[in-house]
């Protein structure tokens, strides 16, 4: 029987020991990289570092995943989801027959009146299916073909936080861990000197004041640490302190990190603790990070007619256009998820002002992605997601006039899309009604959207689970998540 002293030091889990060294390296995360934790099997990609001996559950179709996640919920009914009829309907009440007293927030619960508010861009067919999109996207648009639309994505989470905390992390409450997690955690990675997960948040240039985004969001929750997302930064070192102190020469670093090891490994020896050999190894892995982060931000290597087809706001570091180019990178490196947060899409009042300037920051560069994966033969293995945490109302906020409105949040129905590796394209997935207020056809939870990424990755979301506080939780919750099998090759 162990004594209480034994006990304690047992306790002093890695999770306990970066609770309390907030700063470092972004060693958290980037012990991802460490190769000790086994062998992840699969048919058809090369040996992964770590991972499930158990995974892939089947066959995957996407080796690796991009999420350009639209923070702030874009306008379905302005983007995606077109509704002519309303043009028939500007400044009429929303019937209450459509509304049916559902719940509503504090900001638009309180007017005395819900005037709809038609969209003011215009809708042009595109491609082969002649799926209707936005004026606002004419660079994504192009790709309708190579995509699947879903428009009738749905959530309970009606408020910014809880709700990207869902769709993120499959519950509103904070806690849980991220997609990005889950998936470091089950598959590994592919690149022993680059983490698993990694996250960028761009700048914008839509409404200044943006839902605050934590970093709860790319969190392990109760998954170890070494599974969060490292977020790279766009100015000074990419990862904190990855660069050397003042002074401290490589060669001074390296003997420090011997010196390290060896009191470390005194330790793992005395008290038998797995995740003190796992510290050693992320000290390992941050020596290698000063090598291959800084070669995957540097983007000198890359042809003029990349850059071109970025856009001009690819060279600024921090831009929507550098954070797609590098996403493109980090995919070429095995990184086995990247997601880019893009804030300032909470239109509530002025949308004409600047949805234009959000679809800007987000159009080229997104469609960029797409051809540069495709011409690179990498578009069949990667997957690639775009979408936000809920829709906006059909009726306006405040004051509507004929050419500008707000719209406020709405859960009951949203679009999405998705293409690459295991998706049909030119596939438009549900329907919604003429108020693109509640769905009348093929509804997607947000939980069927991660199972079905989980699907894709090679992952059965009822089975993928992880035992904590007496429950065998999983990213898809205890309501399970469906696949959304009829978007799927």
């Amino acid at each position: 029987m162990m004594n209480w002293d034994q006990q304690q030091r047992l306790e002093l889990t890695r999770r306990s020991l970066f609770s309390r060294s907030a700063a470092g390296l972004g060693v958290a995360a980037l012990s991802s990289l460490d190769a000790s934790t086994g062998i992840a099997a699969s048919a058809t990609a090369a040996k992964s570092a770590g991972g499930l001996n158990a995974l892939p559950h089947h066959e995957p179709k996407a080796k690796r995943a991009i999420y350009l996640f639209m923070s702030g919920a874009p306008s379905q009914i302005d983007l995606w989801d077109h509704k002519p009829a309303m043009a028939d309907w500007f400044d009429k009440d929303l019937p209450e027959s459509v509304r049916k007293g559902q719940r509503l927030t504090t900001m638009t619960s309180g007017q005395s009146r819900f005037p709809i508010a038609p969209s003011i861009y215009k809708f042009s067919p595109y491609g082969e299916t002649g799926t209707l999109v936005s004026e606002l996207l004419p660079h994504t648009a192009k790709h309708v073909d190579d995509i699947a639309i879903v428009r009738s994505m749905h959530t309970e989470a009606i408020n910014h936080d809880p709700a990207i905390t869902y769709i993120c992390t499959g519950d509103q409450l904070p806690g849980k861990a991220s997609l990005g997690s889950w998936l470091s955690y089950g598959l590994g990675t592919e690149n022993e000197n680059l983490p698993a997960f990694l996250v960028m948040t761009a700048s914008w240039t839509g409404r200044k004041e943006a839902q605050a985004l934590y970093n709860r969001l790319w969190g392990s929750g109760f998954l170890p640490s070494k599974y969060q997302g490292v977020s790279l930064r766009s100015s000074g070192d990419p990862v904190l302190y990855l660069s050397n102190p003042k002074g401290v020469s490589s060669s001074v670093r390296r003997k420090m990190l011997d010196s390290l090891s060896r009191l470390n490994q005194m330790t793992a020896d005395a008290v038998g603790d797995p995740e003190t050999r796992a510290r050693i190894a992320q000290y390992e892995m941050a020596f290698r990070m000063q090598t291959s982060v800084p070669d995957l931000a540097d983007i000198s290597d890359e042809p003029q007619y990349i850059l071109d087809l970025y856009g001009p706001e690819v060279t600024t570091p921090g831009t929507f256009a550098n954070c797609c180019l590098m996403a493109r990178r980090m995919a070429e490196r095995g990184v086995r998820f990247t997601q880019i947060f893009h804030r300032g899409w909470d239109q509530h009042n002025n949308l004409p002002k600047d949805l234009p300037h959000q679809c800007h920051d987000v159009d080229q560069p997104s469609s960029a992605l797409l051809t540069d994966l495709r011409q690179r033969g990498m578009m069949d293995d990667t997957l690639v997601v775009w979408g936000g945490e809920f829709g906006r109302t059909i009726y306006c906020q405040g004051k509507l006039t004929a050419d500008t409105y707000g719209r406020d949040h709405h859960p009951k129905c949203f679009s999405v899309w998705l293409a690459g590796g295991g998706v049909q394209g030119g596939v438009v997935h549900g329907a919604t009604d003429e108020f693109s207020y509640n769905i009348t056809q093929d509804p997607v939870h947000i939980r069927d959207l991660n199972a079905t990424i989980l699907h894709l990755m090679g992952i059965d979301s009822d089975r993928f689970t992880y035992a904590f506080k007496g429950l065998d939780q999983r990213l898809t919750g205890v309501e399970g998540g469906r696949v959304v099998s009829e978007i799927l090759v």
